[in-house]
C-alpha cells in the first residue's frame, strides 16, 4: 500500500534530514515509526503524502507515485487520511461541520449525506451528543478522536498518524489509543509515529526505529521488543520501558 524507497531529504545544504530511508507498509498492516526526538519520524510521515518535499527517492501509495509532478495531489491525500498532534480542527465550524467540509468539497457529496456520514462517525468514536459543538468546548482528547473521525469521512485506504497522543493529558490518551485500536483491528493500513509503546505492543505488526534521520531498525514487533538488533535501539527501549 506504501512503498519508501531510498529517500532522502535536506532542510539545507548542510542539514540531511532523512538518509536512505526505504520501507513499505502492506495493506491491513498496521507499523509503528518510533525514536528519540529529532530523528526523523515525523518529517518521514509528512513525505508519505507530500506534505514535505523530498530531494531523492520515491514514495508511492497504492501504486501512484507521491513524488512525480503528475500526481494529482489533492485527489491523493484526500485517500489517505493523516492525524496530526495538534487536532486542526476548523475552531470556528461546529463539530459535524469540520466532518462534512471535505466530505462535500473534494468528494462532492450532499450536505445531507456528508452529515449522515458524519454522524455515524461521531457515534463510532462516542461523540454524537458533542455533534453541534465547536472544538473549543471539547476536550483535547474528545478534539483528537473528531479529528480521527473528520479523516475516516473521506472512505481513506490507508492512515496517518503523526504522534497523535503527544498533546494530550495523560487520561485523555488511553481515549484516543482506543479508537485506534478498534482501527487497527477492523483491517486500516496504517503508519502511525508514536512513543505509546503500549500501543504498540498490543496492534503493531511491525516496529520501525529510526536515529539521526535513518530507519535503524525495521522489525516485527515480537523481534524488536524481544531483542532488538542495535545498541541505539535497545539503549531507547530500556529508557522507554523502564518507567
Amino acid at each position: 500500500m506504501i512503498e519508501i524507497s531510498h529517500v532522502d531529504k535536506w532542510y539545507s545544504p548542510t542539514f540531511q534530514v532523512l538518509t536512505d530511508c526505504t520501507t513499505s507498509v502492506a495493506k491491513g498492516e498496521v507499523v509503528v515509526v518510533c525514536g528519540p526526538s529529532g530523528s526523523g519520524k515525523s518529517t518521514l510521515i509528512k513525505c508519505v503524502n507530500a506534505l514535505e518535499p523530498f530531494q531523492k527517492g520515491d514514495i508511492s501509495i497504492d501504486g501512484i507515485k507521491v513524488n512525480d509532478p503528475k500526481t494529482n495531489l489533492p485527489k491523493l491525500r484526500s485517500r489517505v487520511g493523516m492525524v496530526f498532534q495538534h487536532f486542526e480542527l476548523f475552531p470556528h465550524l461546529k463539530i459535524i461541520d469540520n466532518l462534512c467540509l471535505a466530505q462535500q468539497k473534494v468528494l462532492g457529496r450532499s450536505h445531507d449525506k456528508a452529515a449522515t456520514k458524519g454522524m455515524q462517525l461521531l457515534e463510532r468514536v462516542g461523540l454524537t451528543e458533542h455533534a453541534q459543538k465547536f472544538p473549543a468546548q471539547l476536550s483535547g482528547g474528545q478534539q483528537q478522536r473528531v479529528a480521527i473521525a473528520r479523516a475516516l469521512a473521506m472512505d481513506p485506504i490507508a492512515m496517518l498518524f503523526d504522534e497523535p497522543t503527544s498533546a494530550l493529558d495523560p487520561e485523555m490518551i488511553s481515549e484516543v489509543l482506543d479508537v485506534m485500536v478498534d482501527l487497527a483491528r477492523e483491517g486500516m493500513t496504517m503508519m502511525v509515529v508514536t512513543h505509546e509503546m503500549g500501543f504498540a505492543r498490543k496492534v503493531a505488526n511491525r516496529v520501525i526505529f529510526m536515529d539521526r534521520g535513518e530507519i535503524v531498525e525495521d522489525a516485527p514487533k515480537d523481534d524488536f521488543f524481544g531483542k532488538p538488533r542495535s545498541d541505539r535501539a535497545q539503549k531507547f527501549l530500556s529508557k522507554i520501558l523502564s518507567h
